[in-house]
């Protein structure tokens, strides 16, 4: 597999504010402003601080998390011993996960609402649920 640089492809983005007295509006389209097509939309709100949700990598999905109110961590992970902290906290910024790292997001504000695209419709056999597998997938020893 050739995802060993993904991390490399992990950035912050910055969707353009529009608005007026009656307030903002942020656009996001897929294939535009998110490097994929959008093909899943879920989100994520009521989770306490202390949870942490994720916890996985991804064969095929590539993400965008965006925190469309309040503020989440995101930690990713690429099975090399590198790791990136992400803040969400403003609602017109969001974090691209390309396939193949590993995420964690975490540090949930009680009005945290974690809004995630997704490149896939959803499929379980795509899911790398074990860190220790994940690793084992990206240094070659495991398919």
């Amino acid at each position: 597999m050739d995802n060993i640089h993904n991390m490399n492809k992990v950035k912050m983005l910055e969707f353009a504010e529009h608005g007026d007295e009656r307030g903002k509006l942020v656009i996001a389209e897929g294939g535009l402003d998110i490097p994929f097509d959008i093909k899943r939309v879920f989100y994520i709100y009521g989770t306490q601080s202390n949870i942490i949700r994720g916890q996985h990598a991804n064969k095929k999905t590539e993400f965008v998390l965006i925190n469309v109110a309040g503020t989440s961590k995101v930690k990713v992970k690429d099975g090399e011993g590198n790791e990136a902290i992400f803040c969400l906290n403003r609602p017109h910024t969001g974090v691209y996960l390309p396939t193949m790292v590993w995420k964690e997001m975490y540090d949930f504000s009680d009005d945290s609402v974690l809004l995630v695209l997704c490149s896939e419709h959803y499929d379980a056999s795509e899911y790398i649920r074990k860190y220790d597998d994940f690793v084992k997938i990206i240094r070659g020893s495991d398919e």
